[in-house]
């Protein structure tokens, strides 16, 4: 982790005045055309000097936020930890399974209809949230989404015995909830964040998704015991909880500064992000960064209403929409939910007496291993991170398949305990790859990829992607395992082969970049291999279409003004 020393000195890479002036936020000066619009830059008093003092690397408010809004991470793993456990638990099987001679189980199409439904409601909810939440704020949103998860839970929770299709409407109910909040979640972090800690705050998210595993596996496993309904209506009534510490929460935090900024607040936002920041209104770094979210505005304001075929015309958007909806996908298609999903069921196949505390295990690895990945962003950005996870995840399963078809005796895995063993072993370094790289920095490279005028609409594009996969993969894990065994783990790995090679040739770096940086990164057509050393030659404006000026190249920068960037 740096210090924040490294932030002790903050140099504009635009010229700037050395003092500023208090203007009217929602006054906007025209050009000689009077067809542009000119915003002014809100800051601080008239006449105020500017100053460089060190910017903190870390505030209480940054951290309350890292925390509390990952709540909607936290609510997203708890929900996919413990229909794991449903799944096994005797009163959930007796009322909702079918007898099948000898004992209740779940059919493919039912257990797979019951885990994947969410899936189905999460791709809608994602869709769905984005002109919400540009019509009516990030924060009340996602809020609002608190209450439509909590009606999908009172569904489920209430399915009385036989009627096991409510509780597969009430799952696409508290689908939609948990949908809409893994798109609000990281994009209030990205908008808000200091771009210093950005990634790390971000991947907090995806922190919260594997502590909210890691719990549910704890309480399932605390309660599979239970003869009575409790052995699954405790865990699922448990949900309740944190939608409200969300929900409630959200209240008391501020907007999103470049959401308030948009729509005629400046004044607050200002205020808002010095206060994330650490700094005083009048602090260099402040003005940077706000002379960027105004260019970027400006030029928003000159195309006139933003819509749907704008967005897929706009510079790049295509390109950067295919490159988050492969990214989403392929987050998926690493195989992470082959075992959070079906784990109790695949190691009971392998011979594991008690696959509760197998998964205990895995969530424990999973949630530590996070950690990892916020160090890993923070220091090693986001390509070397996600190729070197895809390489790792990528051998682990072809052992894991290896041994699991060849060594692994399937009729009598008793007989064949340490293959069974092994087995466990690279699941567990599976997880650990997964979880400190594609796990929390595929959210991070989403809430940064794309302009403000278009976040909410593309990143509900990709999100939906990554729901999508999470339906088919859901869905129909149960009959690929059944008709190729663990040889569906060459699936994964192929998958992660490509992603590889995916993130080399389309992802641009983003580590210590603003998100105006990074929008007019992808316009300028740099390679994304180069992209990590690349400096903005002097007279580059943010908020213009540096594409089509240069007709469709990347502008070379000279060789007088190229610098590494310090990482």
């Amino acid at each position: 982790m740096s210090s924040s020393n490294e932030f002790s000195s903050v140099s504009p890479e635009h010229n700037t005045t050395d003092k500023i002036h208090q203007e009217n936020p929602e006054h906007r000066e025209y050009n000689g055309n009077n067809t542009t619009p000119h915003l002014t830059n809100p800051l601080v008093e008239k006449g105020v000097d500017l100053i460089d003092s060190p910017i903190p690397l870390l505030t209480w408010r940054s951290v309350i936020m890292g925390i509390l809004v990952s709540m909607g991470g936290f609510i997203f793993g708890y929900d996919t930890g413990q229909i794991s456990g449903f799944l096994e638990t005797k009163d959930f099987l007796e009322r909702f399974g079918e007898w099948n001679g000898t004992e209740y189980a779940f059919t493919n199409v039912r257990s797979g209809l019951i885990v994947a439904l969410l899936s189905v409601g999460t791709l809608l909810g994602a869709l769905i949230a984005a002109p919400i939440a540009d019509r009516f704020g990030r924060k009340w949103c996602i809020s609002g989404w608190c209450v439509v998860l909590c009606v999908g839970i009172t569904v489920q929770i209430s399915s009385p015995v036989g009627k096991w299709y409510q509780v597969v409407v009430g799952r696409f109910i508290a689908g939609l909830g948990v949908g809409a909040l893994s798109l609000l979640v990281p994009m209030y972090q990205g908008e808000s964040g200091p771009r210093h800690i950005r990634g790390s705050l971000i991947s907090t998210y995806q922190l919260f998704i594997t502590l909210g595993i890691f719990v549910a596996y704890c309480i399932d496993f605390g309660t599979e015991a239970r003869p009575d309904t409790g052995s699954w209506r405790i865990p699922m009534g448990i949900t309740y909880l944190w939608a409200i510490v969300l929900g409630v929460g959200m209240m008391f935090f501020p907007e999103s500064p470049r959401y308030d900024y948009r729509h005629g607040k400046g004044e607050q936002a200002v205020t808002n992000l010095a206060k994330i920041y650490g700094i005083p209104e009048n602090h260099r770094a402040l003005l940077q960064e706000f002379d960027e979210i105004k260019e970027k505005y400006e030029y928003e304001l000159s195309r006139g209403k933003i819509t749907w075929g704008m967005m897929l015309t706009s510079d790049r958007m295509k390109y950067r929409i295919l490159v988050g909806v492969a990214l989403q996908a392929l987050q998926q298609l690493t195989g992470a939910n082959y075992f959070f999903y079906y784990g109790t069921t695949i190691f009971k196949g392998a011979g594991i007496q008690n696959s509760f505390v197998t998964q205990m295990i895995l969530g424990g690895v999973n949630f530590g291993s996070t950690f990892l990945g916020l160090y890993n962003i923070q220091n090693f950005g986001r390509r070397k991170s996600l190729i070197a996870g895809a390489i790792w995840m990528f051998v682990c399963f072809m052992i894991f398949a290896s041994v699991g078809h060849f060594k692994l005796d399937q009729n009598n895995p008793e007989s064949t305990k340490t293959a069974g063993i092994v087995m466990v072993c690279f699941a567990c370094f599976f997880i650990l790859g997964y979880a400190s790289t594609w796990g929390p920095m595929v959210w991070a490279i989403i809430a940064e990829l794309y302009p403000s005028e278009y976040r909410a609409r593309a990143m509900s594009l990709a999100t939906a992607s990554n729901w999508l996969w999470n339906f088919l993969l859901a869905f129909f894990t149960p009959f690929i395992t059944g008709a190729i065994d663990f040889r569906f783990g060459y699936v994964f790995a192929g998958c992660l082969f490509l992603a590889a090679g995916m993130v080399y040739f389309t992802v641009i770096e983003g580590k210590d970049r603003t998100l105006e940086e990074i929008d007019t990164m992808y316009v300028r057509r740099v390679k994304p291999w180069e992209s990590s050393k690349y400096v903005f030659p002097d007279d580059v404006t943010l908020g213009r279409d540096l594409a089509s000026e240069q007709n469709g190249k990347r502008a070379e920068v000279p060789e007088s003004t190229r610098q590494e960037t310090v990482s």
